[in-house]
């Protein structure tokens, strides 16, 4: 199981479980009792939740994808509790139906600590759009 140390570990442990395509890591990121909001809306609770949304996708049009995540900031609201928000930029690939693109999100996730390490308990992602159309924009 992956330990994330500190809160600020979460946006590498992330990405690098996206970018290894390895959904056991990327569950094992989680609390069980965990909440997952995707960018289309789609909400799943706990661990097989998580992982049997993201499973399928990784087989077919994100098998080629990478994410770079970058960390905004954490607040601590408690002990043993944090709150974090990162960028993330999906660079999907050919395999994709409408090939090689970008897509730039903002993540919130609440961890909490359990045994030393860190968990995620709740995440969102959500596309930055342009308000007016609704088109997909790249940060900066």
């Amino acid at each position: 199981m992956t330990k994330i140390e500190r809160p600020d570990d979460v946006p590498g442990a992330f990405q690098a479980a996206w970018n290894a395509h390895d959904m056991a890591a990327l569950g094992a990121l989680f609390d069980a009792e965990a909440t997952f909001v995707n960018r289309f809306g789609h909400y799943v609770r706990g661990i097989p939740g998580i992982v049997a949304l993201h499973e399928p996708i990784h087989k077919t049009i994100y098998r080629d994808s990478t994410l770079e995540n970058e960390l905004i900031d954490v607040a601590h609201i408690a002990e043993g509790a944090a709150i974090i928000h990162f960028w993330s930029r999906l660079a999907a690939g050919a395999a994709h139906p409408a090939g090689p693109h970008m897509v730039d999100t903002l993540i919130l996730a609440v961890l909490t600590q359990q045994d030393g390490a860190w968990r995620i308990r709740a995440l969102e992602n959500v596309t930055l759009a342009n308000p007016r159309t609704g088109e997909a924009i790249l940060r900066g």
